[in-house]
């Protein structure tokens, strides 16, 4: 007889059971309020599976300037048991996030807001242990930060929507995070959840403001962006948009939403502008504006609209000549990943080894190349391939110093050498000698 091995129970193992059970009950009675939570956060097993969590995810240090490798150099045990004890005895409290800024694409910059190491294995906890419960009401529209949904399958209905939808509902809720009311927020958990520590932590979160150079500042409003907590407290904000709509207006057109960007696609213009008086009623409701220029009816027989780093056009097909929609990389996306290469390969980076830069760009090419696969991208993956060639050329030259023009069949065989991959999907740089 064959004796084949047990394998041990792991700390993941205990937590997604927990998060089974939640998520069925939830499920079995969409009403039910949940009061047995807090207890469940400081579970060693649900702490060491939190701390996995945000020890993959990285990140820097919050406002106490303690990295995730301080903690492993310290001891997780010890940092584990420490925060497992606070929470027992009530005397866990948040610090403030650091507010640092990441520059966008028009030359603004984005508000982040990162919270210590501590505090984003406690609201990783919370979050495996409240999330199931809401995961259980949440719709099939919303696709932004849910376990097993991504971005990639959101693009994929709008695009099947656009099929036999002609007009576009394309929306942009102004500064979202930062305007979340956070009364409205709580009283949306508390449907859910009756837990009063499981609610005070969460305000606590809410309301432990900012540090900007040096400065606190209070928030009174909205939710850090940044916070491990905060994709979850966003997506239990808007899920009122979602059924509203799924309830009332769905007739109006198909509302696909990922965060806070979403579009509607609809069969007529009619239908288009009654979408959007409708969905400005519904943000008044939630204390949202929509931005004023970016927010927009789009005619697909006339123009497109990006979203989520795709532009959706329609084009005649080859083989029907009737108009069909295409999608192929945004023109933000485009100049997001050429600003990553230009980095990479940047004259100051000379000291690297070419293997070195090619690992670098290779990251960004397989990441970027398994995301826009599923569009019609192969001209967009061509040009970067020749720009990487260009940019990979140039820097060789000033490495080696080389002069002259390259020879097509020493320069492949030297990326060849050194593993360059390729943006184009058969794996074959289009650059001609």
């Amino acid at each position: 007889m064959t004796v084949h091995a047990v394998r041990p129970i792991t700390p993941q193992d205990k937590s997604r059971e927990l998060q089974r059970k939640l998520y069925l009950e939830a499920k079995r009675c969409r009403n039910r309020r949940f009061h047995a939570l807090y207890d469940r956060m400081f579970r060693p097993d649900i702490l060491k599976q939190a701390w996995e969590e945000v020890r993959r995810n990285g990140g820097s240090a919050g406002e106490d300037d303690v990295t995730i490798e301080d903690v492993e150099r310290e001891g997780v045990e010890q940092f584990l048991g420490q925060i497992e004890q606070d929470l027992k005895a009530g005397t866990y409290r948040p610090k403030p996030v650091l507010r640092v800024y990441i520059p966008k694409a028009d030359g603004r910059q984005r508000p982040l807001g990162i919270p210590t190491v501590r505090d984003r294995v406690v609201q990783q906890a919370c979050k495996m242990v409240i999330e199931p419960i809401f995961e259980a009401n949440f719709r099939d529209n919303s696709y932004g930060f849910r376990p097993k949904r991504s971005a990639q399958q959101a693009v994929t209905v709008v695009k099947k929507a656009l099929i036999t939808g002609w007009w576009v509902v394309d929306a942009d809720i102004q500064g979202y995070f930062d305007n979340i009311n956070q009364a409205m927020l709580m009283s949306l958990l508390k449907r859910r959840i009756s837990d009063r520590r499981v609610l005070k932590l969460i305000r606590q979160w809410l309301e432990a403001g900012v540090l900007e150079d040096g400065i606190y500042k209070a928030t009174e409003i909205g939710s850090p962006q940044g916070g491990v907590i905060s994709p979850l407290l966003a997506n239990i904000y808007l899920h009122v948009l979602d059924m509203y709509w799924a309830e009332h207006y769905s007739s109006l057109g198909i509302l696909i939403r990922y965060a806070d960007d979403f579009v509607i696609i609809c069969r007529t213009k009619r239908d288009a502008e009654n979408a959007l008086q409708t969905v400005k009623q519904i943000m008044d409701i939630l204390k949202l504006t929509l931005h004023p220029t970016k927010t927009r009816v789009v005619d697909m027989g006339q123009e497109g609209f990006d979203f989520l780093g795709f532009h959706f056009h329609k084009k005649k097909s080859k083989k029907s000549n009737k108009l069909l929609p295409y999608i192929w990389a945004s023109p933000k996306a485009m100049m997001s990943v050429r600003s990553k290469i230009h980095f990479i390969t940047e004259r100051m980076r000379l000291s690297n080894s070419l293997s070195e830069v090619i690992k670098f760009l290779n990251q960004v090419i397989r990441g970027w190349r398994n995301y826009f696969r599923i569009g019609n991208c192969t001209l967009k993956f061509q040009q970067l391939d020749r720009f990487v060639r260009y940019r990979l050329e140039q820097w060789v030259r000033a490495k080696l110093g080389s002069r002259g023009h390259w020879n097509e069949l020493a320069f492949r065989a030297l990326m060849t050498e050194h593993g360059l991959e390729y943006f184009h999907l058969n794996g074959v740089c289009a650059v001609k000698p």
